[in-house]
């Protein structure tokens, strides 16, 4: 399995509980294709650097994963469709011990 990092921007409008929902939802891609999360790192509320979709702020969280390269297309596919998601970047990392 390959090592990656998810960057996430959430919608800042979401509650608590629907932010959570998508999260878990996210987490349940990698994991159901046999992946590992190794962790999530809540960045919280910030300012963009530039308007996207009428926002000026956005929820971010970078997830550390390990998954095979072929489950990251399907990860792409249900982040672009899971409306709470305003933009998503998937990276290949080295791995960090």
């Amino acid at each position: 399995m390959k090592a990656y990092e998810l960057l996430l921007l959430f919608d800042p409008s979401l509650d608590e509980e629907s932010h959570a929902a998508a999260l878990d939802k996210v987490q349940g891609v990698i994991i159901a294709d046999g992946g590992v999360v190794d962790k999530v790192d809540p960045w919280n509320k910030r300012k963009l650097a530039y308007e996207i979709d009428k926002l000026t702020e956005g929820n971010y969280v970078l997830i550390d994963f390990h998954t095979v390269p072929t489950a990251i297309a399907e990860l792409d596919r249900v982040l672009r469709i899971t409306d709470s998601v305003i933009r998503h970047m998937v990276i290949s990392r080295e791995d960090r011990n």
